[in-house]
């Protein structure tokens, strides 16, 4: 891949008026309090690497790759910075000059190349107990040993027997005159594969035909959050091209997956900046893709549907992903939809991240998402909620390792499984 051009640091730099606004919502400052990771910290050294007066060393590339990339200081800044684009920027250019860690580069493979990826989780499936222990109650195990990118005693999301792309047809007609493709993540794919079920069911409630693109890959979002652009580059490419050669037949694209929609919907536009020509094919795929409760709350009959049902004895609280309402916006829908039969007890805070943070921040910077994690358990604890939901499996991969160490009694479902649910009263 050529070497790619980077956003102008020095602008972002001279435009902030070091007000302080961010400092308060930074995830990452929140838990280690220093001036260098905050928002306007990481921004002032962006301004000084791009004017040659910063180095980038190993203090440097630690500083940079402790962001949890939330956005919170864009949703509260007077200029809206783009600081989390800058710091997926230089990302890049620290992954050019230290390369990517050995278990990061098979990682980042593996979502290039779905079979090898399909093959590696059956045998995990079958063999998972030899370095797991089970925990079905949450759908999630701990492993028996430590390795990079998992560590002990930590909650890691089982493996299901079959991937969600393998489970069912490409075409799934429920007898409607409507038609809409399903985008899963990689998560769902291959973890919470109750979400796609549960999504089938819905659309089938909904006499709405589904679309399973079989040669779907990952969003590269996980490569964009580490610096692996050639990966993105490449999947990115690959997605635009397969979803053009359908994008017309169906009404939308939509996808149980906050990170994934975000990454299509916005940030391939981010990552193309410099790439006319597929900057502008992925803005014409965007008025299509929808995360999956947007679009049925604002495009379908759900709602009522719903209101048509029985109400549960269940107590629900909404975590709101970054990714979701920062980003795109969707907040309302979800709770909208699971409102008509769950009773919803917001937490103080439903907006604060989880800390999950990508890669590098659950593999070498653990102990930051350790940190980030235990204020968002609490809170869900204050609630007195039976489950917590949302639409989004990096949340859920999260929140249930804080939920664990918090020792809370709380499961954890996507809103579409707790959709599927009230349709079956």
């Amino acid at each position: 891949m050529e070497k790619r051009e980077l956003f102008n640091f020095t602008e972002t730099s001279d435009a902030c008026i070091k007000c302080g606004k961010c400092i308060p919502v930074c995830t990452i400052h929140n838990v280690n309090a220093d001036e260098v990771t905050s928002p306007r910290g990481f921004i002032d050294l962006l301004g000084a690497y791009q004017r040659g007066q910063l180095e980038l060393d190993y203090n440097a590339k630690a500083i940079f790759e402790s962001c949890f990339l939330c956005t919170n200081c864009t949703d509260v800044c007077p200029k809206a910075l783009p600081t989390d684009m800058v710091i997926e920027q230089v990302r890049a250019d620290l992954a050019d000059k230290y390369g990517i860690a050995w278990f990061k580069r098979v990682f980042f493979y593996l979502l290039r190349h779905r079979t090898t990826m399909d093959i590696l989780f059956k045998l995990g499936y079958v063999f998972q107990t030899c370095g797991f222990k089970i925990k079905d109650q949450i759908n999630s195990m701990e492993p028996r040993f430590s390795l990079p990118i998992i560590k002990k005693d930590r909650l890691l999301p089982s493996m299901g027997k079959t991937s969600f792309l393998n489970s069912y047809p490409e075409n799934i007609p429920h007898g409607g005159k409507r038609r809409v493709a399903i985008f899963i993540g990689c998560l769902a794919n291959y973890n919470y594969t109750e979400i796609g079920k549960g999504l089938l069911e819905i659309l089938e409630a909904l006499n709405i035909d589904a679309f399973i693109p079989k040669k779907q890959l990952c969003c590269g979002a996980p490569a964009y959050f580490t610096g692996d652009f050639a990966t993105v580059d490449h999947n990115a490419k690959k997605n635009i091209v397969y979803f053009e050669s359908f994008i017309d037949e169906v009404e939308a694209i939509i996808i149980p997956e906050a990170t994934c929609s975000a990454m299509i919907k916005i940030d391939y536009e981010h990552f193309f900046h410099d790439q006319p020509e597929w900057l502008e094919r992925a803005k014409k795929l965007k008025s299509k893709i929808f995360m999956a409760t947007e679009w049925l709350e604002q495009k379908t009959e759900l709602g009522a549907l719903l209101a048509s049902k029985g109400r549960s004895d269940l107590s629900v609280t909404y975590h709101d992903p970054c990714h979701a309402r920062k980003m795109q916006g969707v907040y309302k829908e979800p709770r909208a939809l699971v409102g008509q039969n769950y009773t919803i007890t917001e937490m103080s805070d439903p907006n604060a991240c989880c800390g999950f943070g990508g890669v590098t921040m659950q593999t070498e910077n653990f102990h930051f998402a350790q940190a980030a994690g235990k204020p968002k358990a609490a809170m869900i604890a204050k609630t007195g909620a039976q489950v917590v939901t949302a639409e989004c499996s990096a949340c859920r991969m999260q929140i249930n390792n804080s939920m664990n160490e918090a020792k809370l009694d709380v499961v954890f479902k996507n809103p579409i499984e707790l959709i599927a649910e009230a349709l079956k009263q």
